[in-house]
């Protein structure tokens, strides 16, 4: 059986038209995780009207082994990242989903991904970039934490 690995994007206030250099990193992660039977998310959306989104970008710069990709355009968020894994991993009937974020994200996104997981028995495992993070996004992700349990019980009744 396939495994889900999700690339989660990274929203640069910057809008360049280009792969982010954190979304790179993640991206090279994944392609260190995947193997060849594993379907792929590629998540993140197009920022300031850009004509590529983050996981267009993503997708376009994957040479891992796998061909199986989705491409979702619409997470905005974290918390849009984690329904869609989970809509993914029930679609595709995974039994395990291996996510892609930075290290110093990783924690965040795992609470709300096992949440939209909650029912499935998917197991979840995480593999991190190690990239470190400006100082402002330190203080963006110790902010988050502020809604990490509302946010836990919407990814959780969300299907």
């Amino acid at each position: 059986m396939s495994r889900l690995v999700a690339v989660l994007g990274y929203s640069d206030i910057g809008g360049d038209v280009v792969l982010h250099p954190v979304c790179a990193a993640r991206v090279a992660s994944a392609q260190a995780e995947a193997g060849p039977d594993d379907v792929i998310l590629f998540s993140g959306w197009a920022r300031h009207g850009r004509a590529a989104s983050e996981a267009d970008l993503m997708a376009t710069a994957w040479s891992g082994p796998t061909q199986r990709r989705i491409v979702d355009r619409g997470a905005r968020t974290t918390l849009g990242n984690a329904i869609a894994v989970g809509r993914a991993a029930r679609r595709l009937g995974v039994a395990d989903v291996v996510l892609v974020t930075s290290r110093w994200h990783a924690r965040r996104a795992s609470v709300l991904v096992r949440a939209s997981l909650r029912g499935t028995g998917t197991r979840l495992s995480v593999a991190t970039s190690a990239e470190s993070p400006p100082p402002i996004r330190r203080l963006r992700e110790l902010a988050a934490w502020s809604v990490v349990p509302l946010l836990a019980v919407v990814a959780a009744r969300t299907r």
